[in-house]
């Protein structure tokens, strides 16, 4: 009976409905879509270029482990977890010969991959270009399309891509940036690849000795490719691989697992996207759910008098939620349906643009099944009954009489259950912001920061009317001073809490919202920046548009009393834990670099020795003297003592160690920025410099400036993310605004028959927005600026997070011209229907 009244409910109330279908829809599109980022990144494919013609490829493993043994009421449990480490590992060529011996084999072939960029004006477009030996051209295969193979070390074969794109010819010479000092080669052949599958990548082929030399790891491979004899299948293959290479570290992959071996920034880019797609789903349901709970609220209210009149005829309270429960399982699944095959193509969306924005590699390929779509209906169904349920819990506790009684008019009564959970809120929520104020890692601040406005705003949620009559108590005078509307704005804010608060709340989450978006990221950059600052000591700086400045460029300043220091960044773990870290040329460090040492010394640093900062040092509970155990990018461990402990860790990576050691264990080791210490002039280091394309000789103050520039594109990424979070948000605005102003549409004809007039009633909806935003702009800015200021504490150190003035009154603009145009339009379509025939009209 109850489907059956709910069926024809739902028919017959479009419009009613049509509120709490758009906001549902818009949170399964949304689930669906992150749902689809986050299936990608657990089980997106990415497909072998380079090693096609391979079956079998053995590998380095890219991975550090620890394996935890707890002995506990006689038994014994064992823990093992893994984390990937942020270099290429590289193999012992030694191995050749054992994979050779291996039954089923016909061939190995050694792999070299490494930094090789050719500078040309066209650059390599979206492709990412990659040196290699010409003994391994067989593992794709490449064959020559014209030319002959590289012999001596001045020789080089590109692919047919790279010499379209540059137009390079037969006996052209190309500069290429590799690990080394540019050098100039001599086209000597021009390479094609068997079908199409190379579509990521452009590959340089050097001769044998100079691909060794410039691969900088001598007697180690990156990868071997293993082809069978005739007759031997895969599997056969690689279970002889495998016992071949039993008891080394040696990975052997097959299928579609040989392309994570060949793109480790994609294999990589998985937890990356598993991360993003976790974190803007959880704050999209959380926000989806604190949406629809407030539309829910606002349609129940709508209906009251129905509701009520229910209740008079003998309807039971367990009957009435049943009645809004499939209602809202009705609007649930059409919804549900709808917003999660929107998801679909939202999802594809969003990963393209993250390829664009260079968040994800292009190599990691997206993937669809039915289980995001799946999870969107469930998690739309489920927030839809829980949002009815919580809107009807007190239609559906009144007595029958007590419910006719207050129908017509708003809900003045306060309802103290609501009220206690909202402070349970507030509480958590304030919990919440001072564990924020002790957090200093970026990954455990980030999820608690977004959490803590969630929470917060729900508190508003709860709280709203009472902080509607707060507002009016200190509003009411001025606003009944501008005249009839604003006396009647005044009465209906008074008069109409709960309705008003079901605005206020989504303005307050994406006036909140938004503003932490904005300024998160700004506070820790800055404060990054101006501890770099204030650390660097050196006259000029050099940096490159390529991918680093060399060694050599360094080495022609050091004369006479100059001082160049090179700086490589990498990450390595200790444990399992991740640390940004640097090397840094130790000789004469302390006329270009002051970290602001607080223990110890810098003049100790060396090849065994380590500064940390103090972040680290109160994490890993070190101090000089101290041993520290840790993993260095390609996965070599080293054990270092602590020569020194320095304040400035934000602004300087938590790490550093001597230029050498990492160098020797990283992908690129070209020096990300040279510090140089001279009296020479700018033109005359840039005259010394001249021959290595790409560098440049800049001040520090410029060099800051590029560094800001690069912040805000990786930046752009997370509010990119967010960004649609906050679309929902302000399409939850106005379907709030339109719903409250649409329902008042019999209201409005007795004001008009009273004597007021419609630019009257008008300026009454006006004044209501710019009050209602006014208190949304106050609450939100309020949850923004404690939110901030404790992330700001937290990470810097300091309570001062960088807030743009500017920006901020965007945002606040922008809140209020969404506020002002949901109501002002629905207004003036309720105002065109006549007063008689509106108040005359059924409802």
């Amino acid at each position: 009976m109850m489907l059956r009244y709910a069926l024809r409910t739902v028919r017959h109330r479009k419009g009613g409905f049509l509120g709490a279908f758009l906001a549902l829809m818009c949170a399964a599109a949304l689930i669906a879509a992150c749902g689809t980022l986050l299936e990608t990144g657990l089980r997106g494919t990415i497909s072998t270029e380079r090693y096609a013609a391979t079956p079998v490829v053995v590998s380095a493993d890219q991975n550090v482990h620890k394996t935890t043994v707890k002995h506990k009421k006689g038994k014994t449990k064992t823990k093992h977890k893994a984390k990937p480490i942020a270099e290429r590992a590289w193999l012992p060529e030694n191995l050749t010969a054992r994979l050779g011996a291996a039954p089923g084999v016909e061939r190995v072939i050694p792999e070299l991959t490494f930094l090789a960029q050719p500078l040309t004006p066209t650059g390599t477009g979206d492709r990412t270009a990659y040196g290699h030996s010409w003994d391994s051209a067989a593992l794709t295969p490449y064959t020559l399309a014209t030319g002959v193979a590289p012999s001596a070390p001045g020789d080089l074969v590109v692919d047919r891509y790279l010499a379209d794109r540059a137009r390079i010819d037969l006996g052209d010479r190309l500069t290429v940036q590799s690990t080394q000092s540019p050098r100039t080669y001599r086209v000597t052949g021009i390479a094609v690849p068997a079908g199409d599958r190379v579509r990521h990548q452009t590959s340089l082929f050097f001769s044998a000795a100079e691909a060794r030399r410039l691969a900088a790891h001598p007697g180690k491979v990156t990868a071997f490719g293993v082809v069978p004899a005739e007759g031997t299948d895969t599997a056969t293959l690689e279970a002889a691989v495998a016992k071949a290479l039993h008891g080394t570290t040696a990975q052997v992959s097959s299928g579609d697992e040989r392309g994570p071996v060949e793109f480790l920034d994609a294999a990589a880019a998985r937890i990356k996207l598993v991360s993003m797609g976790g974190a803007m789903g959880g704050t999209s349901l959380l926000v989806a759910v604190l949406v629809v709970v407030g539309t829910f609220a606002l349609s129940v209210q709508q209906r009251h008098r129905e509701l009520a009149l229910l209740r008079a005829v003998a309807a039971t309270s367990g009957q009435i939620r049943k009645l809004l429960g499939r209602e809202a399982l009705l609007v649930g699944a059409a919804a549900g349906v709808v917003g999660a095959l929107v998801g679909l193509p939202l999802g594809a969306w969003l990963h393209g643009r993250f390829v664009d924005l260079g968040a994800v590699p292009a190599t990691l390929q997206h993937t669809v099944s039915v289980f995001p779509l799946f999870a969107a209906v469930a998690a739309t169904l489920v927030g839809a009954w829980a949002a009815a349920r919580v809107s009807s819990r007190r239609i559906a506790r009144m007595r029958p009489a007590e419910a006719l009684s207050e129908t017509g008019a708003a809900l003045t009564r306060p309802a103290w259950g609501r009220i206690l959970a909202g402070l349970v809120l507030l509480a958590g929520g304030t919990v919440l912001v001072v564990v924020l104020s002790v957090l200093r890692t970026e990954p455990a601040s980030t999820p608690v920061t977004f959490l803590t406005v969630v929470v917060l705003a729900s508190a508003v949620a709860l709280l709203g009317p009472l902080l509607v009559r707060a507002a009016v108590a200190v509003l009411g005078t001025p606003l009944r001073l501008t005249g009839p509307g604003g006396r009647l704005a005044t009465a209906n804010l008074r008069g109409n809490a709960v309705r008003m608060a079901s605005v206020v709340t989504p303005l307050t989450l994406l006036i909140g919202m938004t503003c932490t978006v904005l300024f998160v990221q700004p506070t820790l950059g800055d404060a990054a920046r101006g501890q770099a600052r204030e650390g660097i000591r050196a006259d000029w700086v050099l940096a490159a548009q390529g991918p680093g400045v060399p060694a050599q460029a360094a080495r022609q300043l050091r004369t006479g009393h100059d001082v160049a220091t090179e700086v490589v960044r990498t990450t390595v773990r200790v444990g399992l834990s991740k640390y940004a870290a640097q090397g840094v040329t130790t000789q004469g460090l302390a006329r270009t670099w002051d970290p602001d040492v607080t223990e110890g010394s810098l003049a100790g640093l060396t090849k065994d020795t380590i500064a940390v900062s103090e972040l680290a040092a109160d994490q890993l509970h070190l101090k000089p003297g101290s041993t520290l155990k840790l993993t260095l990018g390609d996965g070599t461990p080293v054990t270092l003592t602590v020569a020194a402990v320095y304040a400035k860790g934000l602004g300087f990576g938590d790490l550093t160690m001597a230029h050498d050691l990492i160098a020797r264990h990283v992908d690129n080791p070209l020096a990300a920025t040279v510090l140089v210490s001279t009296h020479r002039s700018q033109g005359e280091l840039a005259t010394a410099v001249r021959k290595f394309p790409g560098v440049r000789v800049v001040s520090p103050a410029t060099a800051d400036s590029l560094q800001a520039e690069r912040q805000q594109a990786n930046a752009e990424v997370n509010y990119f993310a967010m960004g649609l979070v906050l679309a929902f948000t302000a399409i939850a605005v106005v379907n709030t605004l339109a719903m409250s102003v649409s329902e008042r549409v019999r209201e409005f004809a007795l004001l008009r028959l009273a004597g007021a007039t419609r630019r009257q009633v008008l300026r009454m909806l006006r004044t209501e927005a710019l009050s209602v935003l006014l208190l949304a702009t106050a609450l939100g800015s309020g949850i923004a600026l404690a939110v901030l200021t404790a992330f700001s504490v937290g990470m810097t150190g300091s309570a001062a997070p960088a807030v743009t003035p500017l920006v901020y009154v965007a945002v606040v603009a922008s809140a209020g011209l969404l506020a002002l145009v949901a109501s002002s339009l629905p207004g003036r379509a309720a105002l065109r229907v006549r007063p008689v025939t509106a108040a005359t009209a059924k409802e």
